[in-house]
């Protein structure tokens, strides 16, 4: 029988997975990763076609075990103005596969330096792809504006936090509590439209059924 109440996440990321936990802990859902689940080869131009892509490859090796439950896919970058948007959709892959998120950063900084530009404007993107066990996958894209800050700041979070800088709370994404940053961050902007568009379907399904 099918669990309902059940989300495999597209995942190996740890920090994505503990966000994600915490952001739908006031939902329906729980989610889980699945042990089965190998990484995809991502495209380099959407956030939501690599969403999907994780997704669905999660779906297909759900199907072939034999297992039932709801689908997310998830996929983030960070976009800096002086660089063209860049990394993007190719942020966990700057630098080199191997490369740590240290060395992102100060890849990154290196790279702005060396523009030529003063503007440190940057933006995070999240997108989500929802294959619901019955019904129309759903996807949504929110982003979160900041600028790049001057060095690394706070120890919390994870990926590039530490170098976002965020005006409304005069800190760092690091810098916040998992609850400051959930509240304003586009992963928690994005799951909150999910719910949204999750909760709107049902209550379609549920009327057309009346």
């Amino acid at each position: 029988m099918a669990d309902t109440g059940l989300i495999f996440v597209a995942t190996k990321n740890a920090g994505k997975m503990r966000e994600l936990r915490a952001l739908f802990a006031h939902s329906p859902f729980r989610l889980e990763t699945y042990d089965g689940y190998a990484d995809v080869v991502e495209g380099d131009e959407s956030y939501v076609a690599n969403a999907a892509l994780k997704a669905w490859a999660l779906h297909r090796t759900l199907q072939s075990d034999g297992r039932s439950a709801h689908v997310l896919g998830d996929d983030s970058g960070l976009e800096v103005a002086a660089l063209g948007g860049r990394p993007g959709v190719l942020s966990a892959r700057y630098g080199g596969s191997d490369a740590t998120w240290a060395r992102r950063r100060a890849l990154l900084r290196a790279e702005l330096a060396a523009s030529g530009s003063a503007d440190r404007a940057a933006r995070f993107v999240c997108a989500l792809y929802f294959i619901p066990l019955q019904g129309t996958p759903c996807a949504v894209e929110r982003n979160v504006a900041g600028m790049i800050s001057e060095s690394d700041r706070g120890l919390a979070g994870f990926s590039y936090d530490a170098a976002f800088w965020y005006p409304p709370a005069g800190k760092t994404f690091a810098e916040l509590t998992q609850e400051e940053k959930n509240r304003v961050s586009h992963r928690g902007l994005a799951v909150g439209a999910l719910l949204t568009a999750i909760r709107a379907d049902a209550e379609n399904e549920r009327r057309a059924g009346n």
